[in-house]
């Protein structure tokens, strides 16, 4: 759904009042959070040849050429079979047990279209979708909390390839639990892809005394080729600035008047997001139209921003618009976090909400 499909029916005048966030504490079977390793609706019809690379940036043309030689070497057959050869690597023939790196990472900057060449990769696998898995880092690791490592393990273990967006190392825990995960995978045969903003080598730094995990952390970029991407944010190369925060009653009046939109006061919504698991923030998202703030105000705290910046992608993910009053989303991060270890979630996430509420301009002006 583009932006100019995102506010469809907004002239609409709701059957009911708006929905609330805050009302909804959804429940999500394992199963689910499996079956959902696809692609989201963002990105469902992507494809390389819908990339339009930057022709000032050779390394966007390049990583098309690249990741799509990577899809045809993977094949379509199933990542089990002792004995057999497999394609792993650009289109080239290995053993089973080859040396070097055993998938490819994208690394570069926000908005240069590092997850539609992923999903892109995703979609260009020749094999069922039920042999291919995508998922954020984040949700891999819910996936771990909510299987077991070993359930989670013997699910992948036979797929031909596991797709990782915004690869992220935010704790010790994570990065042992992770490299042991994605070594497991690689042994079985699964071909890896990943996205993020920082190189395999370089994962950690600013966030945890990465010399005390550096084993881990090399073992992890043993897994990857990265392949860099450069460019502008695509999101705002050449349009206008966000638009300025709405008032509450102009909010307020946009969600009566649009069928499937949420209000909920935008702290009170902070503190609910406390209550729900991450993993089910997509649920959290399920059916909704658009989702209408009031009263924006600065994260009070490092756990809250996290929170928040979860929620934004998966509201991206699923081009759900987001229309406010109170401060703009570029003031929600106070400059100790903007310049912290965790300065590159924030940062896409302020892309995101940006974008978003772009989307939601047509929600007060219908």
């Amino acid at each position: 759904m583009s932006s100019s499909t995102a506010t469809t029916g907004i002239d609409q005048i709701a059957d009911a009042a708006p929905l609330s966030l805050c009302a909804r504490e959804p429940h999500v079977p394992a199963d689910r959070l499996v079956a959902e390793m696809v692609p989201p609706p963002r990105f469902d019809s992507v494809r390389f040849d819908t990339y339009i690379p930057d022709p000032t940036q050779a390394s966007q043309t390049e990583a098309v050429r690249v990741l799509a030689g990577f899809a045809a070497g993977l094949g379509g057959a199933h990542a089990s079979g002792g004995g057999k050869r497999r394609l792993f690597g650009f289109g080239k023939a290995v053993k089973q047990t080859p040396a070097g790196p055993r998938g490819v990472y994208l690394d570069g900057g926000y908005g240069v279209g590092k997850t539609h060449l992923l999903a892109s990769l995703w979609h260009a696998t020749a094999a069922e979708p039920a042999l291919k898995a995508f998922g954020t880092f984040v949700e891999l690791t819910n996936l771990v909390g909510a299987l077991g490592f070993q359930k989670t393990v013997q699910t992948l273990s036979g797929h031909r390839l596991l797709c990782i967006d915004e690869f992220e190392l935010d704790d010790p825990g994570d990065t042992v639990l992770v490299s042991t995960l994605l070594g497991k995978l690689v042994d079985a045969g699964v071909a890896l892809a990943a996205t993020s903003n920082t190189l395999p080598g370089k994962l950690g730094e600013g966030r945890f005394a990465s010399a005390d995990f550096l084993r881990e952390i090399q073992g992890l970029s043993a897994h990857f080729r990265p392949l860099r991407i450069d460019g502008q944010d695509y999101r705002h190369r050449g349009l206008p600035e966000a638009p300025a925060p709405f008032s509450d009653e102009q909010v307020t009046k946009a969600a009566y008047a649009t069928a499937g939109a949420s209000l909920d006061d935008f702290p009170h919504l902070l503190d609910h997001l406390a209550k729900v698991h991450p993993s089910r923030y997509g649920a959290l998202t399920d059916h909704l139209r658009a989702v209408c703030l009031t009263d924006v105000q600065p994260i009070p705290d490092q756990s809250t921003a996290l929170r928040l910046v979860v929620l934004a992608d998966r509201l991206y993910d699923r081009e759900v618009p987001v229309l406010a009053s109170g401060m703009a989303f570029d003031k929600l991060f106070s400059d100790e976090m903007l310049n912290g270890g965790y300065r590159k979630k924030y940062f896409r996430a302020i892309s995101r909400l940006t974008a978003l509420a772009r989307d939601a301009k047509g929600l007060v002006e219908a």
